[in-house]
């Protein structure tokens, strides 16, 4: 058995309740009822709400929801935002070609390149995002009371705000 003089075997629900991994928790529980509260909202179209409540739309998917600009983006660029590869983000720009969220524009400024731009349903989707990212931080507040939302909000905020990716 290895030394334990560091820390005791006993005293193990550190990795269980350290910050990163309640923060994690939480925003695993946030996103998947932002996804639900879309799938079920009445202007989100009948194949979209259903891909969302079949799971089959993930919290990676709303990543081009964040981070798409509404006047279009670069692949490169929605990567960058959102801390992903190129790949994977084109992989994901696929998908949501294929649901009709984004379309894949020529860029007025470089014939060579092309820009992701939101659809009308894309647009929809977004404004679906919005009100159920509201109503989840409305239920959050409920939940844990308006002080202490207030006071995680802030905390987050300073946290996140110093980080460069």
């Amino acid at each position: 058995m290895p030394k334990t003089d560091a820390f005791s075997l006993r005293d193990e629900g550190w990795r269980q309740t350290h910050l990163g991994r309640l923060m994690g928790h939480a925003l695993r529980r946030f996103d998947a009822r932002v996804l639900q509260l879309m799938a079920h909202n009445l202007e989100v179209p009948l194949a979209l709400s259903n891909l969302a409540a079949r799971d089959q739309i993930s919290a990676a998917h709303i990543h081009i929801t964040r981070h798409l600009s509404l006047q279009g983006d670069r692949l490169t660029d929605l990567a960058h935002r959102a801390g992903m590869s190129k790949q994977a983000m084109a992989d994901l720009v696929n998908q949501c070609v294929a649901w009709g969220l984004v379309v894949r524009v020529p860029d007025v400024h470089d014939a060579r390149a092309r820009r992701v731009c939101f659809t009308p349903v894309g647009l929809a989707w977004l404004q679906a995002f919005r009100e159920a990212v509201e109503q989840a931080e409305t239920e959050f507040r409920a939940e844990v009371g308006d002080e202490v939302a207030t006071v995680v909000a802030l905390g987050l905020e300073a946290y996140a705000g110093s980080y460069v990716p």
